[in-house]
């Protein structure tokens, strides 16, 4: 497919403070980093633009295929077939040091079926694209001539040209009582108010564009990056200098709680519209989390990047 830069912005390069050290600790320390130009999707993928990549060359994505054995040591047989992380919110309260509690897998969930068997994307076409892994995100990219971007050039893009504020459009959450990205209202994850319209995902486009003219950089879907996830203290301190970066090693990715498992795992970005006040603070520019490359959910979507060339 040819490269086109329609719907995508120019993001001049520059310097800026990535990170935080006011919140959660793999977000520490701050540290300048500086980007190059490059310019970025306006918004997420959508349903609609990955049925095109789909019907084009036949892609089947993870979530349809059961899961390789030998990666697995011991699992139930059942848990390798088909299927998806789904949220389904529970009736009351529950422990939430338990993710499963609220996160499960669902055989028949994929990008087709983003609730399971007997959900579909009719009249979704404009929301985002969910239940894509990594090699799926990766593979569309590659098809419009695109790349997923770096977990730098996504944080620099997040801000909208605010540097040093705790959301991407100031520092209240939902100034003057207007809600700026889809998150989650009430107690997560049983009580969802959907005071800002939505109870999972929105079309792209809903809520206001950032100071780059760029929607849903926060809320709504979490967002794919090309970077090995690795502690911020460990790539600073791995680094010549704070203003040259770099995105982690695959190995040193692999979660150290789960060492029977060797599964890496890439930087999400963004939070989604399951981030609550009172379970997950991550919309904003500065959240990052560690995403198994192998596992697909209703809550991570992706967007693409093309870099421009330096002579």
């Amino acid at each position: 497919m040819a490269l086109s830069l329609d719907g995508m912005v120019r993001i001049g390069g520059g310097a800026f403070t990535m990170g935080s050290d006011h919140h959660y600790a793999e977000e520490k320390p701050a540290h300048r980093v500086r980007v190059d130009a490059f310019w970025i999707d306006r918004h997420v993928v959508t349903n609609r633009d990955f049925a095109r990549f789909v019907d084009a060359t036949g892609h089947v994505t993870l979530a349809e295929k059961p899961a390789d054995p030998a990666a697995y040591p011991g699992a139930d047989p059942v848990l390798l077939a088909p299927s998806s992380v789904v949220l389904v919110p529970p009736p009351g309260r529950v422990d939430l040091a338990n993710h499963y509690n609220w996160w499960q897998y669902v055989a028949g969930a994929d990008w087709r079926h983003p609730r399971g068997p007997g959900s579909s994307i009719k009249g979704h076409e404009d929301h985002p694209v969910v239940h894509v892994a990594y090699e799926d995100a990766a593979a569309y990219a590659q098809w419009v001539g695109k790349e997923l971007p770096s977990e730098a050039e996504w944080e620099y893009a997040s801000k909208g040209g605010n540097d040093g504020t705790e959301f991407a459009w100031g520092d209240e959450l939902v100034p003057g009582g207007r809600y700026m990205a889809n998150t989650w209202q009430g107690e997560f994850p049983w009580e969802n108010l959907r005071l800002d319209g939505w109870e999972f995902t929105s079309p792209v486009g809903a809520f206001p564009a950032n100071g780059y003219g760029l929607h849903d950089m926060i809320g709504n879907v979490w967002e794919w990056t090309s970077d090995w996830y690795q502690e911020h203290g460990a790539i600073v301190r791995s680094c010549c200098t704070r203003e040259n970066p770099r995105g982690g090693d695959r190995d040193d990715s692999i979660d150290p709680r789960s060492p029977q498992v060797r599964i890496p795992r890439r930087v999400t970005k963004g939070g989604s519209h399951a981030c609550a006040p009172n379970y997950c603070r991550r919309y904003r520019p500065a959240a990052r989390m560690a995403q198994p490359v192998d596992t697909s959910t209703s809550h991570v979507g992706f967007r693409c990047v093309v870099r421009e060339r330096r002579d």
